[in-house]
């Protein structure tokens, strides 16, 4: 068994074997979706896309970049609190490797997490259709998990405790997620924020999940979101070889 192999199923057994964690992770994006479903339930927003066609993908795009954040910051503070990455430093396995590993599983959580979304959604109360090219929707969540994996990884670096990973994530993920109008249509923000909100990733990946499911742009909008996505892919993966530190020692 390669090196790979052997490190995927050890993240996949830690993970499943997290309960609680594994439970939040899918119910409390879903709860989001299902509160503000019902909410909306029969409005639409500007432009004629019912609400559905805008929450859903909205709340997805933020339940995925959100649990890549936090799953990969708080592994990678707990092994260097562990002192596991020097250890990994010392074997023949680059740490590339492990964190593949551990990219490969947050792909195979976000995939989860969408044919649990789109389920619930398109159940006739909530009334979801997938009008547009729902298939581009792959690329944008493979790049979206890889920005914020790597954005996790900043937070892993520069946190030395759970307490200050939950700190920085949440400060970074909630104010993202009303900026980028994953709750709530961003129409009803004033145009600055709108215009400010366009420095964010997630901005990318909403907007662009929301072009692929609701069917309200065509593929060159959502090409636009991958080149955005991709942006940041390569900005948080240059900031994480920057903060990166093999022990809190050094």
């Amino acid at each position: 068994m390669s090196a790979y192999s052997a490190l995927t199923r050890a993240t996949y057994a830690a993970s499943v074997r997290d309960k609680t964690t594994l439970f939040f992770t899918f119910a409390f994006p879903l709860a989001f979706l299902v509160m503000f479903g019902l909410i909306f339930h029969g409005q639409h927003v500007e432009g004629g896309l019912a609400s559905i066609n805008y929450i859903a993908p909205g709340v997805l795009s933020w339940g995925v970049g959100n649990a890549a954040v936090f799953s990969v910051g708080f592994a990678l503070m707990q092994w260097r609190r562990d002192d596991l990455l020097r250890l990994v430093w010392r074997t023949p396995t680059p740490l590339r490797t492990l964190l593949a590993s551990r990219w490969t599983i947050a792909l195979a959580v976000a995939g989860a997490q969408t044919l649990l979304f789109i389920s619930v959604a398109l159940l006739p109360f909530f009334g979801l259709r997938l009008d547009g090219p729902w298939w581009a929707a792959l690329p944008l969540l493979v790049l979206g998990v890889t920005a914020f994996l790597a954005l996790g990884l900043v937070v892993g670096s520069l946190a030395d405790t759970p307490e200050a990973v939950a700190a920085i994530a949440n400060l970074l993920m909630v104010p993202m997620a009303f900026l980028s109008g994953s709750f709530f249509p961003d129409d009803l923000m004033p145009g600055w924020l709108r215009t400010a909100a366009k420095v964010l990733p997630l901005h990318y990946l909403n907007e662009g999940l929301t072009d692929a499911m609701g069917g309200r742009g065509d593929l060159g909008d959502i090409a636009l979101d991958c080149a955005g996505l991709t942006v940041f892919v390569l900005l948080f993966g240059l900031a994480a070889t920057r903060t990166f530190r093999w022990s809190n020692r050094t």
